[in-house]
């Protein structure tokens, strides 16, 4: 069987017949899953494009579908379901739904890089993996997962004030991601640093979390960043 017709013995897609005869052969019981139509209809030509504009997708086209990065791979040693070359094999027939079935283990990719390191074709299947993640996460179907809040709420910043302050990025994503303010960690880490921090320091820090402060004429270069940053979208969504 042909790794994209993995679906076809899914639980759902098993019907059952008692008695079932399809021109003049009895195929009762679960064989009729053997006769089921097998034309690709429901795929986007257009995806594999659209994974590849995505960093660290941008070589999944050159898959031979050796096996090679599923073999080593630390995640499937623990879950068959995590099939890495099955995943990059979909991209590239442009089925959607088979990876949007599997969005809640995408994710689970350790980045260990085993796969990209015994890659004969530098496929860097680690990166497909994130791209994959994100791509889900861009459309909607999984949520914003916390590393990539903690990114927006950087870039965020740095676009606002062209600077990059520790105290208020912490305090942002805190908020972002509904983490309370006041965890025993931070108390703990909060009071260390306070103790070998020059006073002046301590009263810097807490005076930019009311007030930010910005980059000598950061406007101009903000105007003329967002701009970049769009086309950038733009293209990548063609």
């Amino acid at each position: 069987m042909a790794i994209h017709e993995k679906s076809l013995i899914e639980p759902e897609r098993l019907l059952h017949h008692d008695k079932l005869v399809v021109d003049g052969v009895d195929v009762s019981g679960h064989w009729n899953t053997m006769i089921t139509p097998r034309t690709l209809t429901t795929y986007d030509e257009d995806f594999e494009a659209r994974i590849r504009s995505i960093p660290g997708g941008e070589n999944v086209h050159r898959c031979w579908q050796c096996g090679s990065c599923t073999n080593s791979c630390t995640m499937y040693a623990q879950n068959v379901q995590f099939n890495p070359r099955y995943w990059i094999y979909a991209v590239r027939l442009g089925l959607k739904d088979e990876i949007i079935k599997d969005k809640d283990i995408i994710w689970q990719c350790v980045s260990c890089n085993k796969c990209t390191h015994i890659c004969p074709r530098d496929v860097r299947p680690e990166g497909v993996m994130k791209a994959l993640a994100h791509w889900l996460e861009a459309e909607g179907y999984t949520q914003k997962s916390p590393s990539t809040i903690f990114d927006e709420a950087f870039a965020d910043q740095v676009m606002d004030t062209g600077r990059m302050e520790d105290a208020h990025l912490i305090v942002t994503f805190f908020r972002r991601t509904g983490q309370s303010l006041f965890q025993g960690w931070l108390r703990v880490f909060g009071g260390r640093l306070m103790r070998h921090m020059p006073v002046g320091m301590g009263l810097r820090m807490g005076g930019h979390l009311l007030h930010a402060p910005r980059t000598r004429s950061w406007g101009k270069t903000r105007k003329v960043l967002k701009e970049y940053i769009q086309e950038q979208k733009e293209a990548a969504h063609g």
